[in-house]
């Protein structure tokens, strides 16, 4: 770093201190006054939104911001390992908290880069999630010195450029006279679309000072208005076919139904109609599983047989927020033809092949249950398969996918939050009735190993903000290795996750799609029940971890009623044999083995 550049950095610090120090802010006491700093403004309207913690790293960039959060009585700074692991639990806490949005703070260049891939995940998946970057000031941003973090040849907008590949939209606050706007511009299409949005915040524009008075009117955060003319020709075309159709219909919920927060409006849809209900893989716990006319998962060929039949017989199928990524579909091998569905999506409608922009289904639904609810009479006869999977009784002890899925679907309670990760526990989780309000997480779009560690810390947070039960973490051995650090977090915290650990030697869903044998698909094989005390916490007070060989091993771990109050976190390592897998997995590996042609024709 140039000297020009460590003058200008001490600089600045100097004036932020001696702002501080002179004005003595009171960051929370700040709408009734006349004026506030852009920085509390941001904060305020964070808070307005229902947002009790920040996740992130602290770097020389974002420092003085940082002072109005930890300043601020309603909102905590978190404090992550780094700044990937940061993302990834601003998701966990937007998923869990339906209707709120995630944040993680990271300073410019260094940290926001770190984070991309958690970003990137979350607009993959339509996770809600402010991405909020400490910046050098705008003095510095217009001379362009060689400033640390940069690239070193003057192009300050390379990571603004970047963050445009992942986020739904981006904010630069350069000016305090459009501050406020961008602010509220930003925050309010990150929650009406459902996506990442990125915002840069050099560190003068923090300190400036702009009218309060904004603040008193809430963000309109509503989804817009339907043009009536359409969306009546569309609830007439949707009430032809079903009539059409002779009352044959199942509706398919998948996760965009969660995301767009209609949730509510397809319960009273499903439940006032009478039509079966199914849900796709992203799209479990959208609908109660303990409903009775519930049918279970249907992931195309991967599908269990009851379930693939009931679906793809349907003479209409009524998608609600689909996604019809590969393995949410058992590699695109969906057998409902076009003119046979009705998609609802939150921006537009399609009807067989027909296409209606603006037409969401937020609302457009408590219209279309209106209209469709004579249809029950005749659509309660329709029958639908009971989604159940009963604990088999097999002749070993030996921990298998095909016992213990079902055997810890009996543990499960209403309100629980289960989080599995990318492979074998995603896969495994899928065929089993998780409990009345209970709440699922996976990342099966996006895929990134190793996201459900820092997703379980967001939430569990999520879980407190709503008065949830335990959250519970199924993962691999291999997988958790990526991003173990948040564990540290979640000690210091004082959070009580119940964390299991499957061991079985390596990446599973990597072998059985390539590489069974193969040296790379190997890790080193950790002492998993030391990890909780090295990470800070003391074995049998602060936290417990376990080591379980068999099924009458696990059982009575599961039975134990002091174990399952989870009342500190708590790790179990399952021995599990390194070639097994669950039914599903099996099943899409051998579809996505085909089209990626790992072996060459000869």
């Amino acid at each position: 770093m140039t000297s020009q550049a460590v003058a200008s950095l001490q600089a600045e610090v100097n004036r932020l201190r001696h702002e501080l120090q002179t004005l003595k802010v009171d960051s929370h006491s700040t709408i009734a006054g006349d004026t506030m700093f852009v920085g509390q403004y941001l904060v305020e309207r964070l808070v307005q939104l229902g947002v009790t913690k920040m996740f992130g790293v602290p770097g020389d960039f974002n420092l003085g911001f940082l002072d109005f959060v930890e300043d601020h009585p309603k909102i905590d700074w978190v404090g992550d390992c780094n700044e990937l692991n940061a993302a990834y639990a601003a998701d966990g806490y937007a998923r869990v908290n339906e209707g709120k949005i995630g944040v993680v703070t990271t300073t410019f260049g260094v940290g926001e880069l770190s984070a991309m891939n958690g970003i990137a995940g979350a607009f993959s998946e339509h996770i809600p999630v402010l991405h909020l970057v400490g910046v050098p000031s705008t003095s510095q941003q217009k001379a362009k010195p060689m400033l640390h973090h940069t690239l070193g040849d003057g192009r300050y907008d390379a990571y603004l450029k970047a963050s445009q590949q992942f986020t739904i939209a981006q904010a630069v606050l350069n000016s305090k006279e459009t501050a406020a706007a961008e602010i509220d511009r930003i925050l309010t299409e990150c929650v009406v679309m459902a996506r990442p949005v990125y915002l840069m915040l050099p560190t003068d524009v923090a300190y400036e000072r702009i009218p309060a008075k904004r603040l008193q009117t809430p963000l309109s955060i509503e989804p817009p208005a339907n043009d009536p003319e359409v969306e009546e020709f569309v609830l007439d075309e949707i009430v032809k076919l079903v009539e059409e159709a002779q009352n044959d219909v199942i509706i398919l919920v998948d996760a965009c139904a969660i995301r767009h927060g209609v949730k509510q409006e397809v319960e009273e849809l499903y439940r006032r109609t009478g039509f079966p209900v199914y849900s796709a893989p992203m799209g479990k716990t959208a609908v109660s599983e303990s409903y009775e006319r519930y049918g279970g998962i249907y992931v195309g060929s991967v599908s269990n047989p009851a379930i693939k039949e009931k679906v793809e017989a349907a003479k209409l199928i009524l998608s609600v927020g689909g996604l019809k990524s590969d393995f949410n579909t058992g590699n695109f091998t969906y057998h409902i033809p076009t003119q046979r569905t009705i998609e609802l999506h939150s921006d537009h409608t399609r009807v067989q092949f027909a296409g209606f922009p603006g037409i969401g289904m937020k609302r457009l639904l408590p219209k279309l249950t209106a209209r469709l609810q004579p249809f029950k009479e005749d659509a309660v006869q329709i029958e639908v398969p009971k989604f159940q999977l009963p604990v088999p009784q097999e002749d070993n002890d030996i921990i298998s996918h095909t016992w213990l899925w079902p055997r810890v679907g009996e543990f499960f309670k209403s309100k629980d939050i289960i989080v599995a990760e990318t492979g074998t526990s995603s896969f495994g989780v899928l065929d089993i009735p998780l409990p009345p309000e209970s709440i699922f997480v996976s990342q099966i779009l996006w895929g990134s190993i190793g996201w459900t560690v820092g997703a379980t810390l967001g939430a569990s947070f999520g879980a407190l903000d709503r008065g949830l039960g335990r959250t519970i973490l199924f993962i691999g051995d291999g997988s958790i290795q990526l991003t173990v650090q948040e564990l540290s977090v979640m000690l210091r915290w004082g959070l009580k996750p119940i964390i299991f650990v499957l061991n079985n030697n390596g990446y599973t869903i990597e072998r059985y799609l390539h590489g069974m044998t193969r040296k790379y698909n190997d890790i080193s094989n950790w002492r998993w029940t030391k990890l909780l005390e090295t990470f800070g916490g003391e074995e049998g007070k602060s936290c417990k971890s376990y080591t379980v060989r068999t099924k009458q091993e696990l059982s009575n771990l599961l039975d134990d009623p002091t174990f399952a109050k989870a009342e500190v976190i708590q790790l179990v390592e399952l021995i599990m044999p390194q070639t097994d897998a669950p039914r599903a997995l099996k099943a899409q590996a051998e579809l996505s083995g085909k089209t990626n042609r790992y072996v060459a024709e000869i």
